[in-house]
C-alpha cells in the first residue's frame, strides 16, 4: 500500500464514502470508475442535543451535486432510515436515475417519497437474491442476501474493471432467522475463491467479542416479562425492526393481549409490512388506542416509538405526561427492546427515570435478554474474512475507535497492516488491481435540516440558538439621529439571561457603546453626499454596538448572550440625549480602525508592560 507516493497511472477505482465514517449514521457511500458514479444508501442522523429546532442530520452531497451528471444509480441495501432517510431529501438537489433495492425497503422509501412530493423524481427497481444490475459502463452489482436486524437485507458484490469489492452492508451471521432467509454465505465463498480485491466491512460492534446472538434468542425473554406482567405492557423498539415486530406481535397473541400502535412510523413500517407478507397476524388483534382503554389493562399490548428518547416519540411523551390519550399507572410494565444509540444515552436514560418516578415497572438493559444487535461481533467479522479473503479491507460504518479495532481484527486474520485504511468522511480510496491508497478527499460535511425537513440550518443560525439556549438573549434599541446623536436612553431588555449586575449598570454599559461608536466609528459609517443627509450604514452601527457590548459583557459578567441591537433612525436636528454614562471614564483603548479581538488587544497591553518593566529594570 502506498499512501503517498506518485499516482499511478493504472486503472484506478474510487470508493469515496460521504457519510458514516467516525460516526453512527447517514450512512453513504460513492464508488467511481472513468464517467460512472454509482450511490450505496443515503442515509440520515438524528441530531445531538445542542442542534436546538434540527430534526435531521444529513451528510453534506455537494460533491454529488458537482457530479450529478455522471451519477448512473444508486444501490438501497436495506430499509433502515440510517441508509434510506435522506433520499428523498437528496432527490429534491440532484438527479438519480434508478434506485435498485429490495423489496421493503423501496415500499418503504416509495411512501417517503411521496409525502416529500418527489415520487416521479426516479425509477424505483426490486431486486431479489443473487440478481446482478449493470449501472454505466463499468459496474456490475449482485445482491447477496444477509441477515440483519431489518427483514430484506442484502450485502453486495461490486465487479469494476480492477476487481470485485464486497460491500458488506449491515450483517450480523444469525443462523436461525426469524423469516427462514439464511445469510447467503455460499455466494461470499465464492467470490472469496475467485479473488475478492477489498472487503468494505460493517465496524459496529468490532469492540463486541464472540458471536452475536440469533433475533430467536429474545423470544422467550420477551414471553416470560409479557406473562408475568399483571397490568398493561409497553414495549418500545425500532418500527424498522421487522422480525422483532413481529415476535411482538406474536407474543401478544399467544398472552391473551390485544395491540394499540403508537408512532407514525410503527404505523407506517407495520402497515407496509403486512401489506408485503413479512407479518402475518390477524386484523382483530390490533385495536385503536381510544378503544384499549375500554379493555382490562390484562388484556391490553401498547408497542410504541421512543426507545431512542427522542422528544416528540409516543413514549417521551407519555414520559413527560404530554400525551393525550395514555398516562402511566403503577401497574405498568414497560420495556425496552432497542439498546441506544451512540449519542441517545443521556435521552434514554432520561426518559426511564421519568417513567420510573411515574411508577412503571421500566425493564431494560443488556442483562434482561429482551435486545440483541444487528450487528455482527469480532467473530462474525472474523468469519466475513475468512469467507471473502480480501487482499485490501477497508473497515466502515463506526466511530473511529470501531473502525481501529475491525482492523486489527482483520490483521489478525491475515490481512497484512499496509492493506487496511483507516478512513474518514471525504476520504478517497483509490484501488487499482494491486494498490490501494488514500487520494485527494472530496467536501464531506453536515447538512442540519429543520422540523420542516425542507429548511437547511447553517452554521451561523445553530450558533445563534445555542447561544440563546445557553445564554439568553439582550436587546437594545438606541434613537440616533442622522448626524450622529443619540437622542433618548437605550432601551435594554433581557430574556433568559442570568445576571447578577442590576438593571441600571446594564443600560449604563449600554449607552456607553452607543456613545462610544457614534464618537469614534460614525465618521467610517457615514458617506457623505454633497450636502444631502448622509448616507448611514445603519446595520454597521447596530453591528459596531453588539461587539462592543458582548466584549465587555464578557469582560465584566462572563456571560455571552446573544446581543441583538436596533437603531431607530431620527431626524437631523433632534436634541441630542445627554447621557450620565458618558460623564464616568471609559476605560476602553483608543478607536482602531481594524478592530483586534479581546485577547489579541489584552495580549498587546501585556506585551506592553513588559516592555515598560524591562525598561524600568535596565535603567
Amino acid at each position: 500500500m502506498s499512501s503517498n507516493g506518485s499516482k499511478t497511472q493504472q486503472p484506478t477505482l474510487r470508493v469515496i464514502p460521504l457519510g458514516g465514517l467516525h460516526e453512527i449514521g447517514k450512512n453513504t457511500c460513492v464508488f467511481e470508475f472513468g464517467d460512472d458514479l454509482v450511490l450505496i444508501d443515503a442515509g440520515l442522523a438524528f441530531p445531538s442535543d445542542g442542534m436546538h429546532g434540527v430534526n435531521v442530520v444529513m451528510p453534506d452531497t455537494s460533491f454529488l451535486r458537482e457530479n450529478q451528471k455522471r451519477i448512473r444509480g444508486m444501490i438501497v441495501t436495506h430499509g433502515h432510515e440510517d441508509h434510506i432517510g435522506g433520499i428523498s431529501h437528496h432527490l429534491k438537489h440532484f438527479n438519480i436515475p434508478i434506485i435498485y433495492g429490495p423489496r421493503l425497503a423501496l415500499s418503504l422509501l416509495e411512501g417517503k417519497m411521496s409525502e416529500a412530493g418527489v415520487a416521479d423524481r426516479t425509477v424505483l427497481q426490486t431486486v431479489t437474491p443473487r440478481e446482478v444490475v449493470k449501472l454505466g459502463q463499468h459496474f456490475k452489482i449482485e445482491f447477496i442476501r444477509n441477515t440483519h436486524s431489518m427483514a430484506d437485507s442484502y450485502s453486495l458484490a461490486v465487479t469494476t474493471p480492477v476487481g470485485t469489492v464486497i460491500f458488506t452492508g449491515d450483517f450480523k451471521f444469525d443462523h436461525t432467522p426469524v423469516d427462514g432467509e439464511h445469510f447467503d454465505m455460499a455466494r461470499l465463498a465464492h467470490h472469496g475463491d475467485q479473488g475478492v480485491l477489498c472487503l468494505f466491512s460493517d465496524s459496529t460492534n468490532s469492540e463486541v467479542p464472540g458471536f452475536c446472538p440469533p433475533e430467536r434468542s429474545v423470544f422467550p425473554c420477551l414471553d416470560r416479562r409479557i406473562a408475568e406482567a399483571e397490568g398493561r405492557v409497553i414495549i418500545t423498539t425500532f418500527a424498522s425492526s421487522i422480525h422483532r415486530v413481529a415476535m411482538v406481535l406474536e407474543l401478544a397473541m399467544k398472552n391473551g393481549r390485544k395491540v394499540s400502535l403508537l408512532g407514525r412510523s410503527m404505523l407506517n413500517v407495520i402497515a407496509k409490512a403486512r401489506e408485503l407478507g413479512y407479518m402475518r397476524c390477524p386484523d382483530d388483534l390490533f385495536v385503536p388506542i381510544k378503544q384499549i382503554r375500554d379493555l382490562p389493562d390484562r388484556e391490553t399490548l401498547l408497542l410504541m416509538t421512543g426507545s431512542q428518547g427522542e422528544p416528540l416519540a409516543a413514549l417521551s411523551r407519555i414520559s413527560r405526561g404530554e400525551h393525550p390519550q395514555v398516562q402511566v399507572k403503577s401497574t405498568d410494565t414497560i420495556i425496552f427492546s432497542a439498546s441506544p444509540i451512540p449519542g441517545n444515552t443521556i435521552s434514554v436514560v432520561n426518559t426511564i427515570d421519568r417513567l420510573m418516578m411515574l411508577g412503571a415497572k421500566v425493564v431494560y438493559g443488556k442483562g434482561e435478554g429482551i435486545h440483541v444487535s444487528g450487528h455482527g461481533f469480532q467473530e462474525d467479522q472474523k468469519l466475513m474474512l475468512a469467507l471473502t479473503k480480501p487482499k485490501f479491507m477497508v473497515p466502515v460504518h463506526g466511530e473511529h475507535r470501531m473502525l481501529v479495532q475491525h482492523a486489527r481484527t482483520a490483521h489478525s486474520m491475515g490481512v497484512p497492516e499496509n492493506n487496511t485504511l483507516i478512513i474518514d468522511n471525504g476520504d478517497v480510496v483509490e484501488l487499482t488491481a494491486d494498490s490501494i491508497r488514500k487520494g485527494d478527499p472530496v467536501k464531506a460535511g453536515i447538512e442540519l435540516l429543520d422540523n420542516s425537513r425542507t429548511g437547511i440550518v447553517d452554521a451561523r443560525v445553530l450558533k445563534e440558538r445555542q447561544q440563546l439556549a445557553e445564554d439568553g438573549v439582550i436587546t437594545l434599541l438606541a434613537a440616533v439621529s442622522v448626524d450622529g446623536k443619540m437622542v433618548a436612553p437605550p432601551r435594554v431588555n433581557l430574556r433568559g439571561v442570568v445576571t447578577t449586575a442590576e438593571p441600571r449598570k446594564l443600560s449604563m454599559w449600554a449607552e456607553r457603546e452607543v456613545n462610544w461608536v457614534l464618537d469614534n466609528r460614525w465618521k467610517q459609517l457615514c458617506r457623505n453626499t454633497g450636502g444631502k443627509a448622509p448616507e448611514v450604514d445603519w446595520i454597521g452601527v447596530q453591528r459596531e454596538i453588539e461587539v462592543g457590548l458582548q466584549r465587555r459583557l464578557r469582560r465584566e459578567l462572563q456571560i455571552e448572550p446573544l446581543i441583538i441591537c436596533l437603531v431607530q433612525p431620527a431626524p437631523a436636528g433632534t436634541p441630542p440625549y445627554k447621557s450620565k454614562a458618558m460623564e464616568e471614564k471609559d476605560d476602553r483603548p483608543a478607536p482602531r480602525h481594524q478592530r483586534n479581538n479581546d485577547r489579541g488587544g489584552d495580549r498587546n497591553n501585556d506585551n506592553r508592560q513588559r516592555r515598560r518593566r524591562s525598561t524600568a529594570v535596565a535603567g
